[in-house]
């Protein structure tokens, strides 16, 4: 019994003479691949047709990897909106002019970033997670704007008197209250990404807030444990 794809015989023979793949000709022809694959087992490629095979195979590969990355891209957007949406709604459902909720919040952010010390301080590289203590040390505990010191941690390479500025803005602090600059050592000949601007400390000057903090979150975690039924 004769192929169906038998009158496209010929064209397949001269393209794949012609140096194309049998993944162009099956896209092209529509032709299975096992059909294509007996009909040329007994064509010898010269090293001309050998050589076209191989660059478009390269061709293909590099496509395919940007295609693979426009797609892998395009999920990820996706995921990230959804994950907003999420968030997004538990936050629609949570008080957020309580004070209480406020400071329970601000609590669990100390447990995991402020210091266990005899001081209350936070230090971090995002500014957005410093604005928030900031904000809860002068709404919640009437701390004194001018009380308040800051420390830079930097690497090699970056300029003290630039992140002071950066910082300075950031956070609407003078640049006098930026008091102490480290500087790593380990960091002499590696060069920094340029959005990293090193580790900002807020020293609170005080060890009682500290404390209410840490209680605060750690009776809240061993609550909602024992309420959980963990």
């Amino acid at each position: 019994m004769k192929s169906k794809w038998i009158k496209l015989k010929s064209k397949a023979l001269h393209l794949r003479k012609q140096g194309e793949s049998i993944v162009v000709i099956e896209k092209r022809l529509k032709i299975p691949r096992s059909t294509l694959s007996g009909w040329f087992k007994n064509i010898t490629l010269n090293k001309k047709q050998i050589a076209k095979l191989k660059h478009n195979s390269e061709i293909a590969l590099n496509n395919a990897r940007k295609n693979a990355v426009v797609w892998h891209n395009t999920q990820k957007k996706h995921r990230l909106e959804f994950a907003e949406q999420q968030a997004l709604s538990v936050l629609n459902k949570i008080d957020l002019s309580s004070k209480e909720t406020f400071e329970l919040a601000l609590a669990m952010l100390y447990l995991g970033e402020g210091s266990k010390k005899n001081k209350t301080c936070l230090g971090n590289s995002d500014p957005l997670i410093l604005k928030f203590f900031l904000i809860g040390m002068k709404k919640i505990y009437n701390i004194d704007s001018t009380k308040i010191r800051y420390a830079l941690h930097l690497r090699a390479d970056q300029n003290p008197q630039e992140m002071k500025k950066y910082w300075s803005k950031e956070l609407n602090a003078t640049i006098e209250r930026f008091t102490q600059v480290s500087i790593d050592q380990r960091t002499v000949g590696k060069p920094t990404y340029p959005n990293y601007k090193g580790v900002c400390v807020v020293n609170c000057c005080t060890v009682a807030i500290q404390r209410k903090l840490v209680y605060l979150s750690r009776r809240f975690c061993e609550k909602t444990i024992k309420l959980m039924g963990g």
